[in-house]
């Protein structure tokens, strides 16, 4: 359902010469640079006729929704906390609303399917359920929930663009989540449970014992079903993850920067690139988790990360972080003067 094409490189050699030509050492601003050549990548992709860089409207998009492995003791959390978040969302108190007021995000909190609908305004209610069945006893969902979901996502995505927004970032909120993102993880990447299952929130060493066992059952379970990415997050994946998945190949179908956040953001990540590889052009990692696992995600997607501030939060906060580097990227690439325009010799 979604149509992405890559990134042009028509103009790679116009914007290195432009980079290398700021007056300073070639290189020398490091992985500023390296973020400004993609951006510019994306942006001349939208526009061939555009002389700046511009970031417009940015909107940072949080889903949640429940996971029924949750019930089985693998956070230290129950459920009912992600329903009591997304409240604190809307009413402005979590840490990811902090940061939006701070750095300027449009933030947007979209029901995916918790365990009830919350009746608040300020909501988007996107519900594919009342949170999902246990993965290692059943498959999450149905097929026709993950095109749903995808759907959704869409109109949301579409909708800021229309309203000028030129840069998505993805949140998520969702007690048990991690669990479905290591599950994913170990599918999509073809390794050990042991390698993709952290401690989330912060669990004890039996608990994590427990999530670990739990997780290797559901792909023992499901082990014939995991045949593509779409059945992959029918059988393992949260409403959340679905509808970041679906957003993000919406962001990359209308040639906008998406700024990925942490474990779990990134697990949508790699299904929308095993979709379509194209995606990847429109990603930028905004940070390395603490979470195990995240580390091999980013190395799978040859990703360099922003920043390593050691955050397991969640919520989009690492991409609302990240967003004033991607500006200074594009303030340096506007703004900085050149060799010739500042009559500095250029010794490099």
């Amino acid at each position: 359902m979604f149509t992405v094409v890559p990134v042009t490189h028509q103009f790679d050699a116009m914007i290195q010469h432009k980079i290398d030509q700021k007056t300073k050492p070639q290189g020398s601003l490091g992985l500023l640079e390296v973020l400004v050549k993609q951006i510019a990548q994306i942006q001349f992709s939208c526009d061939p006729t555009a002389t700046k860089l511009h970031i417009n409207q940015p909107g940072l998009l949080v889903f949640a929704g429940d996971h029924g492995i949750a019930k089985y003791g693998v956070s230290i959390a129950p459920s009912e906390v992600t329903s009591q978040m997304v409240a604190n969302f809307v009413h402005g108190g979590a840490a990811v609303n902090v940061f939006c007021r701070q750095i300027g995000f449009n933030l947007e909190v979209i029901d995916a399917g918790v365990l009830a609908p919350l009746g608040l305004d300020g909501i988007t209610e996107h519900r594919l359920g009342n949170g999902t069945e246990a993965i290692h006893l059943a498959p999450a969902m149905s097929i026709e929930q993950v095109t749903q979901g995808f759907e959704a996502a869409s109109e949301v995505v579409e909708r800021h663009v229309l309203s000028g927004c030129n840069v998505i970032a993805l949140g998520e909120m969702g007690i048990g989540n991690t669990s479905s993102a290591a599950a994913m993880m170990a599918v999509l990447l073809d390794i050990d449970v042991e390698q993709c299952v952290g401690r989330g929130t912060g669990i004890d060493d039996k608990t994590y014992a427990l999530k670990k066992s739990l997780i290797s059952q559901a792909l023992i379970l499901h082990r014939s079903s995991l045949t593509s990415p779409l059945h992959i997050l029918a059988c393992l994946g949260g409403f959340e993850i679905v509808q970041m998945t679906g957003a993000i190949l919406a962001a990359a179908e209308l040639k906008i920067l998406v700024l990925i956040d942490g474990f779990i953001s990134t697990a949508a990540a790699l299904v929308a690139v095993r979709l379509h590889p194209a995606a990847r052009d429109y990603l930028v990692f905004a940070h390395q988790s603490e979470e195990q696992g995240h580390k091999l995600m980013l190395a799978h997607l040859n990703a360099k990360p922003i920043l390593s501030l050691g955050l397991r939060l969640g919520e989009g906060t690492g991409a609302a972080l990240a967003l004033p580097i991607v500006q200074a990227a594009i303030n340096f690439y506007n703004d900085m003067a050149s060799f010739e325009d500042a009559g500095v010799d250029n010794v490099v």
